[in-house]
């Protein structure tokens, strides 16, 4: 599903070069569930972006489901984004004053799917909030905006769902209710590639990747 090799990535902060990806080479097989660890600053979250398509490495090469889309255009990556890859991120990133089901169906509509309302409500019925349809994010939880998050993200069917830091706004049973959601999509097939800091939720994810400095040093 996913082949890295080499992948470099550098900014320029101050007047100064930080190697965020320092040739990171990484493999992620169809219907695995894995943790990206490490402290802040060890270009993990650098690392979801490239592998989900947000941003594309300096050098090195990414193959997505047999797609090398390292070069792509933004227009390009845009496109296989939207097709294959599902966001969860901590902030859940949802609209104010839109309702659940609005906020899930949006990347149906932007596709012109016909059939939007309908799956973004059997989406919603996957993540338990069946009659949280028509609340605004303001009228929910936390958990429960972050069950709002998920349904948006697996709605249009991706092959891969990743996750920065899903369950760090969260209290405990709330997080662990939220990677149960995950647990359950990745047994349905779905690969699962969750970005955290947290011990206790790389354990729910059957590998872990260690990141330190830009590079992998365990897991990889």
């Amino acid at each position: 599903m996913i082949e890295a090799d080499g992948l470099v990535k550098t900014y320029s902060v101050g007047g100064s070069t930080i190697r965020a990806l320092d040739g990171v080479s990484l493999r992620v097989e169809a219907g695995e569930m894995a943790a990206v660890t490490g402290p802040s600053g060890s270009g993990k979250s650098t690392l979801m972006h490239i592998l989900g398509c947000l941003d594309s490495p300096d050098a090195g090469r990414y193959v997505l489901a047999g797609d090398d889309v390292s070069k792509l255009s933004k227009d390009r990556l845009a496109a296989i984004r939207n097709r294959r890859i599902g966001f969860v991120f901590q902030t859940f990133n949802l609209l104010a004053r839109t309702s659940a089901l609005e906020n899930v169906e949006m990347p149906l509509l932007y596709a012109g799917d016909r059939h939007a309302r309908d799956r973004a409500r059997e989406a919603l019925r996957l993540v338990g909030l069946e009659d949280r349809m028509r609340h605004e994010p303001s009228q929910l939880s936390g958990g429960q905006r972050q069950r709002v998050a998920i349904a948006r993200a697996v709605v249009t069917d991706p092959a891969i769902v990743l996750a920065d830091e899903p369950t760090g706004n969260l209290d405990t049973k709330t997080g662990d209710e939220i990677l149960s959601i995950f647990e359950a999509l990745n047994s349905q097939g779905r690969t699962i590639i969750i970005v955290t800091h947290e011990p206790d939720v790389a354990r729910h994810c059957r590998r872990q990747i260690a990141m330190r400095d830009g590079r992998i040093v365990d897991g990889g």
